[in-house]
């Protein structure tokens, strides 16, 4: 498979000063999001949600509900084990074809998937939420951001699969890995792509104060039906 040069997605990253005296807390086992915070100069820690948190889809969800209502949930069950923290969730998913497509189950799922995208645009969209816990407020956010996939031979999708770069990447691919058959159109954020949209980010810290909602945790909030936007 032809390869590019790594895109250079850690250079000149955008920062934006934390509007709380709260440490960071990222709401993500991702080492995708924890890189990108790393390399744009943030301090933070790292506390996983729970497994629940992305648990029960609604059938009529679309891909931005989605990911918006999952990156509410991780931060709600994240505040409650924190003291004091600015939370940061996020969730990501890739969308073609009127489908959702989250991580890859197995290589067999992978394939299905990589088929699908084959020469086609799709959309990959990040929910965000940012949840100041001694604040008691929060914001959700979802940034879409388009692909288009060359069309993929039989020998690439063999070795791209054989590769396990797939492993828990929506959509079963990784932008971050320099795949010339991949390619962001319309200027979209690259960064989002791999999981968290780094200039939107910077933006909704720095307006924080202003547009973040005073909101509590609604027990139900594990509900599929829960809609975090309110």
């Amino acid at each position: 498979m032809n390869r590019i040069n790594p895109i250079p997605l850690l250079q000149d990253l955008p920062r934006s000063d934390l509007p709380t005296n709260e440490p960071l807390v990222l709401a993500s086992g991702s080492p995708r999001r924890a890189q990108l915070l790393t390399a744009a100069g943030y301090s933070f820690s790292v506390q996983v949600a729970s497994e629940e948190a992305e648990c029960g889809m609604c059938s009529r969800e679309t891909a931005p509900q989605l990911v918006a209502r999952y990156a509410y949930r991780k931060a709600a069950d994240v505040v409650l084990k924190v003291e004091c923290g600015l939370i940061l969730a996020a969730d990501t998913v890739a969308s073609c074809l009127g489908q959702i497509l989250g991580k890859p189950r197995d290589a067999e799922h992978a394939e299905s998937m990589l088929r699908m995208l084959s020469g086609r645009k799709h959309d990959v969209y990040t929910g965000i939420c940012l949840w100041s816990a001694k604040q008691k407020k929060c914001l959700v956010e979802v940034v879409r951001t388009e692909l288009e996939m060359s069309p993929l031979s039989e020998a690439m999708l063999e070795s791209y699969l054989d590769s396990m770069m797939w492993e828990g990447k929506a959509g079963a691919f990784g932008y971050q890995d320099g795949n010339d058959w991949l390619k962001v159109v319309h200027g979209g954020s690259e960064s989002n792509v791999v999981g968290l949209p780094m200039e939107r980010l910077a933006e909704l810290l720095e307006n924080f104060s202003e547009i973040a909602e005073t909101v509590n945790i609604d027990t139900n909030y594990l509900s599929s039906d829960t809609n975090p936007s309110r």
